[in-house]
């Protein structure tokens, strides 16, 4: 048996430089070096304070969201299978018996190796590599999708507690107005009719009281839902629900939205259908299967070596189905890419005008119209106590001023869901329209 190894030893020892050739990449073919995801991006995200302000919502989110975790995973998988892309094929060792009486009796040893040709391993890897890449830009999209999701809910939970705030103040003056008119009426001044109708304003205002807590609950839930983990009833946010968003300039907006990742998203796409059709062409190029081995005859005591090379006939199976699929899905890619150039500019042309529109709205609405209102029901109500108006003149005071701070409401939540659309959009975790922001 030894005497079969040896010339099998020897053929081992010259296929080696052959498959270490192989191995190495071409010198256009990109080393690459596996990027692992930190332990610490898996870890358990840390429990969220009593009372967090914006930034502290936005870290436990990105740390602790599914959706993050979920994209970090497919990272990893995407390294795994750019790691799988880059293995030449192993070798085969077949081991063939001839006559089963032991004189006569020929054994052949052979190691067969397949060589790919045509930069097939080049290819995987490229198709490997955009899958990593888009594997990563799948996490910076998500990543951009929770910060404005965590953004407009938490201001909304500002809101939400401001219009609470407005309800129960507006509860306590519909409460006074009431009884002032009560107190009319006892005086003989005011008709009963007067006193009904300050009791009817002061149940429509408990109805808004009450629906004013539901949407507290509701963007407390939708908060937490983006947060990746339940809001106690202790926990407070800190920051001013009056908060305005600044107005980005639109040559900002449409220069830096080249870099969106939505669009890198359908870049990457074409990338990797171009790659996926140079593999295709590559698998037309046959493979070449060196054999290489030892035979031994009992008979005549002889040691053989045997030295072979087979390669497929491309009658029939050129691969072309395959490759005018792939060439028509990076047309595909291609158009795809143009329609979402066009739709992600007219998205953020129309984002840029709603927040225009809101910030102009509520600070005319903060400088103007409510400092009026109020006036206006503060000496309507005094009147009403000391005579000199009536409670409709009241109730008509009360209720614009009710309505004003409701569209100042309004405007800032509009305000604020526009900019965290355009941060959606930009993606670029530096391009925060929150960072530089104005209050009243």
């Amino acid at each position: 048996m030894q005497k079969l190894l040896l010339p099998l030893n020897v053929v081992v020892v010259l296929l080696c430089p052959l498959l270490a050739q192989a191995q190495k990449p071409s010198a256009d073919q990109p080393v690459f070096y596996p990027i692992r995801v930190p332990a610490t991006a898996m870890s358990a995200a840390p429990a969220i304070p009593a009372v967090f302000n914006l930034p502290t919502a936005l870290a436990y989110a990105l740390a602790s969201n599914p959706d993050i975790a979920a994209a970090r995973r497919e990272i990893q998988a995407s390294e795994g299978a750019l790691r799988q892309a880059g293995i030449i094929p192993n070798p085969e060792l077949s081991a063939v018996m001839e006559d089963a009486r032991q004189n006569t009796r020929s054994t052949t040893v052979q190691i067969n190796q397949a060589l790919e040709l045509g930069g097939k391993r080049g290819a995987r890897i490229s198709v490997a590599e955009r899958s990593r890449a888009a594997a990563m830009n799948e996490l910076a999209i998500k990543s951009a999708e929770i910060r404005a999701a965590v953004t407009t809910n938490f201001y909304a939970v500002l809101i939400a507690q401001e219009r609470q705030r407005l309800a129960t103040t507006s509860l306590e003056l519909a409460q006074r107005a009431s009884h002032a008119a009560s107190r009319q009426v006892t005086l003989g001044k005011i008709p009963p009719l007067e006193a009904a109708r300050a009791g009817i304003a002061e149940s429509g205002v408990r109805v808004e009281l009450a629906q004013a807590n539901s949407e507290l609950l509701t963007a407390k839930h939708r908060l937490a839902v983006a947060l990746g983990g339940g809001l106690s009833a202790d926990q407070q946010l800190q920051g001013e629900f009056n908060t305005l968003p600044i107005l980005p300039a639109i040559q900002k907006l449409t220069q830096g939205l080249s870099q969106s990742p939505l669009i890198q998203r359908a870049r990457i796409e074409l990338d990797k259908r171009m790659a996926m059709s140079e593999l295709e062409k590559s698998r037309q190029i046959p493979d070449l299967t060196l054999s290489i081995g030892a035979k031994r005859e009992q008979q005549t005591g002889r040691n053989q070596a045997i030295a072979g090379i087979s390669i497929p006939l491309s009658l029939f199976d050129r691969n072309q189905g395959n490759l005018q699929e792939a060439l028509s899905r990076t047309d595909k890619a291609r158009d795809e890419l143009t329609g979402t150039e066009n739709r992600l500019y007219s998205e953020v042309l129309q984002a840029h005008q709603r927040l225009s529109l809101a910030r102009d709205e509520a600070e005319l609405l903060q400088k103007e119209v409510l400092p009026v209102a109020q006036n206006a029901f503060d000496i309507a109500i005094k009147g009403f106590e000391y005579g000199k108006f009536n409670f409709m003149d009241v109730l008509d005071a009360q209720r614009s001023l009710l309505q004003t701070k409701a569209q100042y409401l309004r405007g800032l939540s509009e305000a604020q869901r526009a900019a965290a659309d355009i941060e959606a959009y930009m993606g670029d975790r530096e391009f925060s329209l929150f960072t530089a922001t104005s209050s009243f």
